[in-house]
């Protein structure tokens, strides 16, 4: 994000729905998106705002650049599958909530196959069968990548805490309303009148 640029959200929605909450374990590869100035005496690593809303709008810009018939979004994580559901609905996505059947990505004689063109994972740990698919036919892979995760065949990162419940909301329904805005199909003023971003979070 430029100096001259305010952040998506004010830093204290972000803070409010934990999206910079992380883990109590951090891999080497997330080292660069830790807040190393902030601690909060839990333990957990922290990660830092700037960077993540330089990254909702860098994956908005990539994956508005694609046909969305040919986006899928993958969440295994409970509380990813609501937001996921809503954010693919909203774009015009395809996506695959709770189980991934293997070989979705892969085998042709299966009824669930399909070809996309770029894969949006919510947590590369949970959703490690689509991936691994995603890797071996070459799409692009997109994640939402927490303080434990590793970056490993992760294409273009987003650095957010990918377990809580308001975190993702918040995160999906910024994706929606950045790429639903540079297609110029809604601006933030009609967006935030249409979705209340409470409406997002898993019920669960």
């Amino acid at each position: 994000m430029s100096e001259t640029e305010s952040p998506l959200v004010p830093y204290d929605v972000y803070e409010t729905h934990a999206v910079h909450i992380g883990t109590n374990q951090k891999s080497s590869d997330m080292q660069r998106f830790i807040d190393t100035d902030r601690a909060d005496g839990s333990g957990l690593h922290l990660l830092n705002l700037n960077l993540t809303d330089e990254r909702i709008r860098k994956v908005a810009k990539f994956l508005a650049q694609y046909d969305p018939e040919r986006i899928l979004i993958v969440s295994a994580r409970q509380y990813g599958q609501r937001p996921a559901r809503k954010f693919a609905q909203s774009i015009g996505a395809k996506r695959i909530v709770g189980r991934f059947i293997p070989g979705t990505l892969t085998n042709p004689q299966l009824r669930t196959y399909m070809e996309p063109e770029v894969l949006f994972v919510t947590d590369p740990a949970a959703d490690s069968q689509a991936l691994s698919e995603a890797v071996s036919t070459g799409l692009p892979i997109v994640g939402i990548v927490d303080a434990n995760n590793t970056l490993r065949n992760v294409d273009l990162a987003l650095p957010a805490n990918n377990k809580g419940r308001r975190s993702l909301a918040l995160i999906y329904w910024l994706l929606s309303r950045e790429i639903l805005t540079l297609r110029g199909s809604t601006d933030y003023a009609n967006w935030e009148r249409a979705q209340q971003v409470e409406d997002w979070e898993s019920t669960f």
